[in-house]
C-alpha cells in the first residue's frame, strides 16, 4: 500500500518532576532530509535518535524536536563556593575600609563574583535516565506519524487508481477506433495507387513494398499491448507492502513513453484526443507520486 511522506505526529508525557514533548514532521523530498532539536541533556543520544528515525520514516523532510522541562526540584542546583566567598568578601571588606566607603552590598557583590556560583552538572546517570524517558516517546510519535502517513496513502491510492482506470478506458476506445483508422489508412494508399497505376513510371513492386513498410510503421499493436501491460505492472506495485514511490515514478515514465509513441504513429484525429486526454491522466498521477514514500 502507498504511504504518504507527508505527516505528523506527537507524544508527550506530564509528571510531578517534569515534562516531555515530541513532535515530527515530514514532507516530500528525494532522499531523508533530517534535521534534529533535542535539549542537551540527551544530545548525547543525538545518533540514536537519528537512526530511529530514519528506519522508521525511509524518506522525506522530516523535523524533530523534543522538549524537556523539569520543575524547579528537580533542575540543576546552584553550589556556593564557600571559601572562594570569604576570600571576596574579606578583600571587599579592606577595600571599603581602605576607601571609606559603604559596607551594604559588600556580600550581594561576593556572591556574584567569578566562579563563587557553581551550577552542578548533570552526571551520565541523569542522562540516561531522561533518555529511558525520552525513547518511548519518540517511538510513540513515530507511529503516530506513520499512522498519518498510512491515512494519506489510502487517499492518495484511490485517487491515483482513479487516473489509471481512466487511462485504460481510454486505451480501451483508441482499441475500439484503431480498426477505422486502418481501414482509413488502407483507403488513402488504395486511392494513390489508382493514382499511380497510370503513371509509365509506375514500379508495382517497390510500391508494395512501400505500402508495407508505411502501415507497419502506423501499427501501434505493439505500444497498446506495451501500455497495458505497464498499467497492470503499475497497479500490482501500488499495492507492494514496501514503499514504492520511486518504482512507481519510473513505471509511469514508461507508461508515457508508449503513450506519446501511440499519439505519433497514429495519424488520427480522434486517437490523438484520446492521447491528449491520457497525457492529462498521466501528469496528476506523476504530480501525486511526488509525496509517495
Amino acid at each position: 500500500m502507498l504511504y504518504s511522506m507527508t505527516g505528523f505526529g506527537s507524544a508527550r508525557l506530564d509528571a510531578d518532576q517534569y515534562s516531555i514533548s515530541v513532535e515530527i514532521r515530514s514532507l516530500n523530498s528525494k532522499s531523508m532530509d533530517l534535521s534534529v532539536r533535542i535539549p542537551k541533556v540527551i544530545s548525547d543520544h543525538e545518533y540514536d535518535i537519528r537512526n530511529m528515525v530514519q528506519k522508521a520514516l525511509v524518506r522525506g523532510k522530516v523535523g524533530v524536536n523534543i522538549e524537556l522541562s523539569k520543575n524547579k526540584a528537580q533542575k540543576a542546583k546552584n553550589t556556593i563556593n564557600k571559601e572562594l566567598l570569604q576570600a571576596y568578601y574579606k578583600e571587599l571588606n579592606e577595600a571599603a575600609d581602605a576607601v571609606g566607603a559603604s559596607k551594604t552590598d559588600l556580600f550581594r557583590l561576593a556572591l556574584h563574583m567569578p566562579e563563587v556560583l557553581q551550577q552542578e552538572q548533570e552526571d551520565e546517570e541523569t542522562s540516561e535516565a531522561d533518555w529511558g524517558k525520552v525513547q518511548p516517546l519518540l517511538e510513540e510519535a513515530l507511529q503516530n506519524i506513520n499512522s498519518f502517513r498510512s491515512d494519506e496513502g489510502k487517499a492518495l491510492t484511490a485517487e491515483i487508481m482513479s487516473y489509471i482506470d481512466r487511462i485504460r478506458i481510454l486505451l480501451a476506445e483508441i482499441d475500439k477506433h484503431d480498426p477505422v483508422r486502418m481501414e482509413n489508412i488502407r483507403n488513402r494508399i488504395r486511392g494513390h495507387m489508382t493514382e499511380l497505376a497510370v503513371s509509365e513510371h509506375f514500379d508495382q513492386n517497390r510500391f508494395e513494398q512501400e505500402m508495407v513498410y508505411y502501415i507497419e510503421k502506423l501499427d501501434i499493436a505493439e505500444e497498446k499491448v506495451r501500455l497495458v501491460n505497464h498499467l497492470h505492472y503499475f497497479t500490482e506495485t501500488v499495492y507492494l507492502p514496501e514503499p514504492t514511490g520511486k518504482k512507481l515514478n519510473f513505471i509511469a515514465q514508461e507508461i508515457g513513453r508508449e503513450i506519446n509513441t501511440i499519439g505519433s504513429k497514429a495519424n488520427d484525429s480522434v486517437i490523438q484526443h484520446h492521447v491528449v486526454e491520457m497525457k492529462e491522466e498521466l501528469e496528476k498521477i506523476k504530480e501525486q507520486i511526488n509525496n509517495i514514500l
